[in-house]
């Protein structure tokens, strides 16, 4: 299987800017009388940019597998997350290996503030040896900055009654967005378009969609909720799991994604 991927989420955007407001919470008149639609605002190339495309790296930044590193690189046209068993995190009962942010020209970096609507497109490729766990695995997050914050949403792999599953979760009140198989997605390219309106208590909303190839695989979404802790919510993404698996599926493994791209409604 072929682990160079192009995707077409680009084209996709064209479509009409008041069904993309509604997805996200904001009410179709205000759409259409503001004419509000997707503008493009990161597009980095990981041939190109390579790890200057995001804000900060997290490799191994408890310097726990020297011999390991770069965990963290871009090849060709991907960017790879390679996990090893014996890489710990800082807190030692975890792996970490992330990237955050959507760094800009001129080294800025994008911040998203309450009443704002983002979103990103990306496709990943989860081999096999990226399995869901009993305990926690998560392969992107949206947070807040700052050292042991706690996340807002988390999209993870989850073993449910056994069962190895993909699922978006609001981790402020613990609601879960959408849930779907995840065997079917292994050693292949998956899709994933995430969608956010950036408000506290009840005045955010979310989207998630996933599809493999033509086919829509889920798409959920959930408005009048909480998505927003303090100063703005950052994306993160990578490899980030507990070592409290009981199903025995922690191994060596690898996460690769590609055609990242950032989007603003306005």
């Amino acid at each position: 299987m072929s682990t160079t991927r192009r995707t077409l989420f680009g084209a996709a955007l064209g479509g009409a800017a008041g069904a993309a407001g509604a997805a996200v919470g904001i009410p179709a008149t205000a759409t259409a009388a503001h004419a509000a639609s997707w503008q493009l605002k990161w597009s980095p190339s990981a041939s190109g940019d390579k790890l200057g495309a995001f804000e900060t790296i997290e490799d191994d930044r408890a310097d726990s597998h020297p011999a390991g590193r770069p965990h963290i690189f871009a090849t060709g046209d991907n960017w790879r997350f390679n996990m090893h068993t014996v890489d710990r995190d800082t807190s030692t009962d975890r792996q970490r290996q992330e990237v955050t942010g959507l760094r800009t020209s001129g080294g800025n970096y994008l911040k998203w503030t309450p009443g704002q609507t983002w979103r990103v497109t990306y496709s990943m490729y989860i081999p096999n040896s990226l399995k869901a766990t009993t305990t926690f695995t998560r392969i992107m997050q949206m947070k807040q900055p700052g050292t042991g914050t706690s996340p807002i949403v988390v999209q993870s792999l989850r073993r449910v009654n056994g069962v190895q599953t993909i699922e978006l979760k609001l981790a402020i009140d613990d609601i879960l967005i959408g849930r779907t198989d995840l065997d079917p997605l292994h050693d292949k390219w998956t899709d994933v378009d995430f969608q956010i309106k950036v408000g506290d208590g009840t005045s955010g909303s979310v989207r998630w969609i996933l599809k493999s190839g033509s086919t829509t695989v889920i798409d959920k979404s959930r408005t009048g909720v909480d998505t927003f802790r303090a100063d703005r919510v950052r994306p993160k993404w990578g490899i980030y799991r507990s070592l409290g698996d009981t199903s025995g599926s922690l191994q060596d493994c690898y996460l690769l994604l590609t055609d990242l791209r950032g989007y603003q409604l306005v």
